[in-house]
């Protein structure tokens, strides 16, 4: 089997920290985590080293001829943001959209999707403070700029720098199963699951109080426990808050609610289960706090588009491959 092949779009003034995304995640050998070893390559329309806006210079080894052969293209940020494509480029993308490839715009990078008419009638994200002005120029896509990502099937937008990072992390996990994605982030020190649909901007604590160690205690005692009961007023006394305190703390906190974090960690941990274990689809329901097997096919279907079966048929198999990593 070959190695997949990632093709990059890098341009005369990017900023070297969104190109170094996509290659963090898919630059480096990461076989060991159980992922496989990607084809990954930078590429770019104009010839000879690329000035960016750091005042580095990168030497990019392929053209757009890369894009004819790679699985994933990902457009890491844009410049010109008005401007026509230049029609190699939209050649290139449309011509790898209609093999298969996956597409990705991270951050201002939905702008160049945008712009071969791709999106037209989809939906998609970009950074939040330049949302309007990528409707105004494109009336007929849906765009969310509340989330950090959007997976609409073949192609995939994201809000900025730091949900960039999520979804290339989304598009390992759904390729190569939970665990690839939580032992790469593990890796690289990174959050290991954030959901498409939470909040682009989110306040953060400006420094830590008892309070916040004891809410910081009691999102760790909900995580160890997930097959247990845990009702917004238990993990509120938990963390010796009141009930709408919780719920406001938590919102800045994470930029979801606590019912919506609770279903995802759960899953998260069901996705573990599945391709780690053999445990019966009720176990694995019972162990992950769903309850009922019933319960655990409609988070699947609502979150993750699949079934839990049909995601164990998928990913068990690098079970053996991930406990030898």
């Amino acid at each position: 089997m070959k190695n997949p092949i990632i093709a990059a779009v890098a341009f005369d003034g990017i900023s070297p920290f969104h190109l170094s995304v996509p290659c963090l995640v898919f630059g480096a050998d990461r076989t060991r985590l159980g992922l496989p070893r990607f084809d990954f390559r930078v590429c770019a329309m104009e010839e000879g080293p690329i000035h960016t806006d750091a005042g580095l210079s990168i030497v990019v080894p392929h053209d757009f001829s890369a894009l004819d052969e790679a699985d994933i293209v990902i457009i890491p940020s844009w410049k010109d943001l008005d401007a026509p494509l230049a029609a190699p480029f939209k050649e290139a993308l449309q011509g790898a959209h209609r093999r298969g490839a996956l597409i990705v715009g991270l951050c201002l990078g939905t702008f160049a999707i945008a712009g071969t008419g791709l999106l037209a009638g989809r939906k998609a994200t970009t950074h939040w403070a330049y949302a309007d002005q990528l409707q105004a120029l494109h009336p007929d896509i849906e765009i969310n700029a509340d989330v950090l990502y959007v997976d609409d099937g073949d192609i995939i937008t994201s809000a900025g720098v730091a949900a960039g990072l999520d979804c290339c992390l989304h598009i390992v996990r759904a390729r190569y199963g939970a665990e690839a994605a939580l032992r790469l982030a593990r890796h690289v020190v990174l959050s290991p699951h954030r959901q498409g649909g939470q909040a682009q901007f989110i306040e953060r604590p400006l420094a830590p109080t008892p309070n916040a160690d004891r809410f910081a205690k009691a999102l760790d005692d909900v995580r160890a426990t997930l097959g247990e009961a845990h009702s917004l007023d238990s993990v509120s006394d938990a963390a010796g808050l009141t009930r709408r305190t919780f719920t406001r703390r938590f919102q800045k906190a994470t930029g979801t609610s606590f019912g919506d974090w609770l279903a995802d960690q759960r899953v998260a941990l069901a996705q573990r289960l599945l391709e780690q274990t053999d445990k019966s689809m009720d176990m694995v329901a019972f162990e992950a706090g769903f309850g009922s097997a019933t319960s655990l096919r409609q988070h699947f279907a609502a979150r993750l588009k699949t079934s839990p079966m049909q995601y164990r048929r998928e990913f068990s198999k690098t079970a053996g491959a991930l406990s030898a990593a």
